[in-house]
């Protein structure tokens, strides 16, 4: 991903006001040459996210609201976006509202993601994941495209009325 400023990042916000872009609190020290989008959790505020993504020929910010992870260990489930399998523990329901007026009318659109939100991260091998994986055929490459396919279709979903 290419690097942006501060001030890119939170002219990046589709679905939320100029003053909720103000008040998030940004990561410091990005690895950006190892990103594929920028997600991020709002440490001041652990029930909200932040995803950064290029999309087309635009960057594209959303900012994401987690529901609380379940206790349980005992089962597993699968990121929507890295396709990486966690423990229910490590994996959030993250809820988008929709760009434009279906947004600021409550509408909202949800996907179970990574709850650290470090799908690059996992697809890399920097980050292991703490459950068995199931063996892939694929390169690394290629799930870097499957991946940013889903999160491509994601953001659409978000800028359908806009």
């Amino acid at each position: 991903m290419q690097p942006l400023d501060p001030a890119e990042i939170r002219a990046s916000f589709v679905n939320c006001s100029r003053g909720e872009a103000k008040s998030v609190t940004l990561p410091s020290d990005i690895p950006w040459d190892k990103r594929d989008f920028l997600g991020w959790r709002d440490a001041k505020a652990p029930g909200r996210a932040y995803l950064v993504v290029p999309h087309g020929d635009e960057v594209i910010g959303l900012s994401l609201r987690a529901a609380p992870s379940p206790k349980s260990r005992l089962r597993s489930n699968i990121c929507a976006f890295c396709t990486t399998t966690h423990p229910l523990t490590d994996i959030a329901l993250f809820t988008a509202r929709l760009a434009g007026k279906a947004g600021r009318d409550g509408n909202t659109v949800g996907t179970y993601l990574c709850s650290d939100l470090a799908c690059s991260a996992y697809l890399r091998g920097e980050l292991k994941p703490s459950v068995p994986q199931p063996k892939e055929t694929l390169s690394e490459e290629e799930r870097v495209e499957r991946m940013s396919e889903k999160i491509s279709r994601f953001v659409a979903r978000v800028l359908e009325t806009r």
